[in-house]
């Protein structure tokens, strides 16, 4: 058991189930997004456009890394998979980070309608990281720039913390793996801390990662080979996470271990963007929905003038 309560724990784990369920939501509703009457074809966007399959892990570490580290004003998340900008925003959002740039995401039910809706949609919010978006600093899905700039934001400050989450796909550039080689050039005193996290759900867009297909052990080896110790994280629960970022090591590299698209209708490269193609006019993908996003049980999380209530 570890030093973290339960009250700790269990915050964490529904505000993971929160993040997921708005990250569905903005992903394909155009109303009705508290679920106060069952979902209609009208309700669903026209053109669905974004990405599911990384979201739950993204909402994973972040909400873990955001307990773990509160109050602590050095601390920065940096994500490599832009393209997990649902699972980004909607954590933006719960924070009311999104609220400070922009005075419509307020945390109530008028500024979830806002968020959801204006996804992905015209005159709205993009489908990946933007120039809209607080703290970015790259945009967009292009992968593999996200560990080098977070080292370089570590230069000089000795009092930041970075955590980066990477893709597994993402792993494979040729600009994360050179980026690697940052903690031998940077790691001092003078400078921040980065903290890299591979997000290890097994696939990328339409076929297996590699570095899924490896060993443990080959895997392991290799982020040594860099000079980090790897600490595995197994599955999405809270206490695992937290007992893996109070481990006593100077160069740690996680690796969160989840399902690719968990929660959601389909897995693996099936789950990368859109699980449900056509549920806008098809009435089976249009009850799964329905069941998907009941799944997550938001109005116990979510009030209507209160705003989040975990």
């Amino acid at each position: 058991m570890s030093g973290v309560g339960i009250d700790k724990l269990e915050y964490i784990k529904k505000r993971i189930r929160a993040c997921d369920y708005m990250c569905v939501a903005q992903l394909f509703l155009s109303d009705d997004f508290l679920l106060e009457r069952p979902l209609g074809f009208d309700d669903v966007k026209p053109r669905l456009l974004g990405h599911w399959g990384t979201c739950h892990g993204i909402n994973v570490a972040y909400a873990n890394l955001k307990s773990f580290y509160e109050g602590n004003s050095n601390f920065s998340f940096v994500l490599g998979p832009g393209h997990g900008f649902p699972a980004l925003q909607a954590n933006l959002f719960f924070d009311g980070e999104l609220e400070r740039v922009d005075p419509n995401a307020t945390r109530d039910e008028r500024g979830l309608a806002y968020v959801c809706h204006n996804f992905s949609w015209p005159d709205g919010f993009p489908s990946h990281a933007s120039p809209y978006t607080p703290g970015t600093i790259v945009e967009g899905g292009e992968l593999g720039y996200a560990l080098a700039n977070a080292y370089g934001l570590s230069l000089g400050h000795p009092e930041k913390i970075l955590a980066v989450m990477i893709g597994d796909g993402e792993l494979e550039t040729a600009t994360t793996l050179d980026s690697l080689n940052l903690r031998s050039l940077l790691a001092s005193s003078k400078n921040g801390k980065v903290i890299p996290i591979l997000h290890f759900n097994g696939y990328k867009i339409s076929a297996p990662s590699i570095y899924a297909r490896r060993s443990e052990r080959e895997l392991n080896e290799m982020i040594r080979g860099f000079g980090y110790q790897p600490i595995l994280i197994d599955g999405d629960d809270p206490e695992a996470f937290q007992n893996a970022l109070n481990q006593k090591v100077d160069f740690p590299f996680y690796i969160l271990k989840t399902e690719k698209g968990a929660g959601g209708p389909n897995k693996h490269h099936e789950s990368h963007q859109i699980p449900l193609k056509s549920p806008m006019n098809n009435s089976n993908e249009l009850n799964a929905l329905e069941e998907w996003l009941k799944s997550y049980n938001f109005n116990e999380l979510f009030d209507t003038e209160k705003g989040f209530v975990l």
